[in-house]
């Protein structure tokens, strides 16, 4: 079954819940698995439970059918969520502008000219589609 992963922030932001809304639609439409996924930062010393996120989803989008709910601990955002995205073998990560951007800056750490998707698609083999922080539609990381 393909699997759809999206990182979001607790409690849901506008842009958070506007990403969300779209793995909601990309899940629907390729028949797939959601996890919906947070991190918790070691340094803000703020927990944030799998039910606290549910509950947060839930009075956003209803129960939704074929989702779990995922909250990693970790310093740096990204990389727990390529390490959840590695984990579960994603198809499709559903990402927001803002967290395509800091993917890019620790990328370009490593080479000169950093594509988060075909770095994805070589490393993880998974798709990446980015949620502008305007629009309310999606549309798949370009060079």
């Amino acid at each position: 079954m393909t699997l759809v992963v999206v990182p979001v922030r607790y409690p849901l932001t506008k842009h958070s819940r506007r990403t969300l809304e779209t793995a909601v639609e990309v899940a629907r439409e390729r028949d797939a698995a959601l996890t919906v996924l947070h991190v918790n930062l070691y340094q803000n010393g703020r927990s944030v439970t799998r039910t606290d996120l549910k509950a947060a989803v839930e009075r956003e989008f209803g129960r939704l059918g074929n989702a779990r709910y995922v909250v990693r601990t970790g310093f740096l955002v990204e990389e727990s969520i390529l390490d959840e995205v590695a984990a579960e073998e994603a198809d499709v990560v559903v990402i927001g502008t803002a967290q395509a951007s800091r993917w890019r800056r620790i990328l370009q750490r490593f080479t000169d000219n950093p594509n988060i998707d075909r770095y994805l698609r070589t490393h993880l083999d998974c798709e990446v589609i980015t949620v502008e922080r305007a629009a309310a539609r999606s549309g798949q990381e370009s060079s």
